[in-house]
């Protein structure tokens, strides 16, 4: 009987892929996790630090360098993370070398609350706590404030955010206790009085071409209010 060498080489060098890859697998899922690897994307200031991080990583994990990488259940430490009010998302994964990563994004503050509470506004209308870290250069927002009643103050932030003039200018909104808004300019007297967001962006027109008239005209400073609340008219009050 002639023996077919071709078949017996090719079902040894399949023997031994297999065995290979099970064992690489054993050895790489029974690899211990090194120190978490932390990489911020999107804003550069940091209003949570590498340390605090690494720390919710280990405290879920207790001494997380001494885990087996198959025994991590990584979505559980990505929504411990995720659960830490200054972060918007985390992923969490493992690298072939052991090496834990995540990537954090933290959240971006478009106003900061000052009243008798103190918190920043994010950029989808949601409380962030203010950091010790970092102190984010926002508007003020001063008032009647509600925490769980954020939508008109959010409103108006994201437009100033959004605002070229706005960011500019802006330095403080002011909330009265009827939710009326209020507006504030750097270097100038004058209160702009908004009333509500219905509106706002022909409202928020008819202020720049006040603005500039007045700039030119070198007038600003002879106002003591300006009242943008009805939709087509500029109302201006003289010291």
């Amino acid at each position: 009987m002639r023996v077919n060498w071709n078949y017996i080489k090719m079902i040894v060098l399949l023997g031994l892929v297999v065995f290979l890859f099970a064992f690489a697998s054993s050895r790489n899922a029974n690899r211990n996790i090194s120190k978490p690897n932390v990489k911020f994307i999107g804003e550069n200031n940091l209003f949570v630090s590498h340390e605090t991080v690494s720390k919710l990583l280990i405290q879920n994990y207790g001494g997380i360098k001494n885990v087996p990488k198959e025994t991590l259940v990584l979505s559980e430490l990505e929504n411990v993370l995720k659960s830490n009010p200054m972060i918007k998302t985390a992923e969490v994964y493992v690298a072939v070398n052991g090496t834990l990563n995540a990537e954090i994004e933290q959240k971006m503050p478009i106003a900061r609350i000052s009243t008798n509470a103190s918190y920043y506004i994010d950029d989808e209308g949601s409380y962030m706590p203010l950091s010790k870290n970092y102190s984010a250069r926002v508007p003020l927002v001063t008032g009647y404030v509600e925490k769980n009643n954020l939508k008109n103050v959010y409103t108006i932030a994201q437009k100033i955010k959004e605002d070229e003039f706005l960011k500019k200018h802006v330095f403080e909104i002011h909330q009265d206790i009827n939710k009326k808004l209020y507006l504030k300019l750097r270097q100038c007297d004058f209160l702009v009085q908004l009333g509500s967001v219905e509106f706002l962006g022909k409202k928020i027109n008819n202020l720049k071409a006040f603005y500039k008239k007045n700039q030119r005209d070198k007038t600003l400073n002879n106002y003591s209010k300006v009242n943008l609340q009805f939709e087509n008219q500029v109302i201006c009050t003289k010291i």
